[in-house]
C-alpha cells in the first residue's frame, strides 16, 4: 500500500492523511471526551507528530492509522486503521499487528468505527494475508469493547497487561487484550 491507497465502505473513504487534516485532528485529539480513556488530551505538536509517524509507517509498513471521511460530505470523522506497535519497549504478545480507531463525537453512535474496522479487517485479512490481529484498551474503555466485540473480536482473559509506554501506577497502565484470527475472520465472514 502506498501513500496512495484508498479503502472505501458504503459510507466512508479510508484514505491517506492530507495536510488539511491536522487542524480536524488536532482538535479531535485534544477533545477531553475523546481522549477521556488515555493519559492526556494532546498539543497540536502532538497530532501532528501523529500524523508524520502515520505517513512513515503507511510508507515503511505498507499501511497504518488513516482518515475516516464521510463519502457524501467529505468530513473528517477520525480515524482507523492498522499498525505495527513500536513502543520502548515490546508488548507481551509481541509481534503484532494492533487495529484501533478514534473517532470524533458528532460520529459517535452511527457505527463508522466498526465499518470503518471491518474494512481494515478484509483489508489485513485477505488483502495483506495477516494470520491474527489485536486491539486492546483500558477496562474502563467500554465504548471501545463495544466496537471490538462487534467486529467480532475475542476477549484474551489471560491477556491482560501493563502498557509499557505509561507508568505502572497509572490508573492508564493496565489493558485488556482482544484478539480474531484469520481463521475466525473467514468463518465469520464466508
Amino acid at each position: 500500500m502506498s501513500d496512495a491507497f484508498l479503502l472505501e465502505t458504503e459510507r466512508l473513504l479510508l484514505r491517506p492523511w492530507k495536510d488539511e487534516d491536522v487542524d480536524p485532528c488536532a482538535a479531535l485529539c485534544a477533545d477531553p471526551d475523546v481522549m477521556r480513556y488515555f493519559p492526556e488530551t494532546w498539543t497540536r505538536d502532538k497530532s501532528e507528530l501523529l500524523i508524520e509517524r502515520c505517513r512513515e509507517k503507511t510508507n515503511t509498513d505498507g499501511f497504518c492509522m488513516a482518515p475516516v471521511e464521510d463519502k457524501a460530505t467529505g468530513e473528517f470523522l477520525g480515524f482507523v486503521g492498522l499498525n505495527v506497535p513500536t513502543y520502548a519497549a515490546p508488548l507481551p504478545f509481541d509481534p503484532c499487528v494492533e487495529i484501533g480507531w478514534r473517532m470524533k463525537r458528532s460520529s459517535w453512535g452511527k457505527g463508522y468505527a466498526s465499518e470503518a474496522a471491518r474494512e481494515w479487517l478484509r483489508f489485513g485479512f485477505e488483502t495483506i494475508g495477516l494470520e491474527e490481529i489485536v486491539a486492546f484498551t483500558i477496562p474502563d474503555n467500554t465504548p471501545s469493547r463495544k466496537v471490538m466485540e462487534r467486529i467480532r473480536m475475542t476477549r484474551d482473559l489471560e491477556g491482560d497487561f501493563r502498557h509499557p509506554s505509561i507508568p505502572e501506577e497509572s490508573p492508564f497502565s493496565l489493558h485488556v487484550l482482544y484478539r480474531l484470527s484469520k481463521s475466525n475472520w473467514t468463518s465469520q465472514t464466508g
